[in-house]
């Protein structure tokens, strides 16, 4: 499975011209947390406009996991790296 992440410190955003690859209406800003990071538009997107992809304080990457893995993204600042989950309890 591919998904895109945050490689910088920021945050995750598109640029008006990757919004516009994946079909989105630009909001001035280029962030749509309610995108999926393995939707296979954005991964295209990503894959294909390089760093014309990126927004404005964003440096997006694709990085690839197994199919079957249970995952969340996490960050420090904007810097994103993607997590296995496993339980927690308590």
């Amino acid at each position: 499975m591919k998904i895109v992440i945050n490689k910088c410190y920021g945050g995750f955003g598109l640029s008006q011209e990757g919004v516009e690859f994946i079909g989105l209406e630009w909001d001035g800003y280029g962030h749509y947390s309610d995108l999926p990071r393995n939707d296979p538009r954005l991964v295209a997107c990503v894959e294909q406009l390089g760093e014309k992809a990126n927004g404005k304080y964003a440096s997006l990457k694709v990085v690839e996991i197994p199919d079957d893995i249970k995952y969340t993204i996490a960050d420090y600042d904007g810097i994103e790296h993607v997590a296995e989950v496993h339980g927690t309890w308590g």
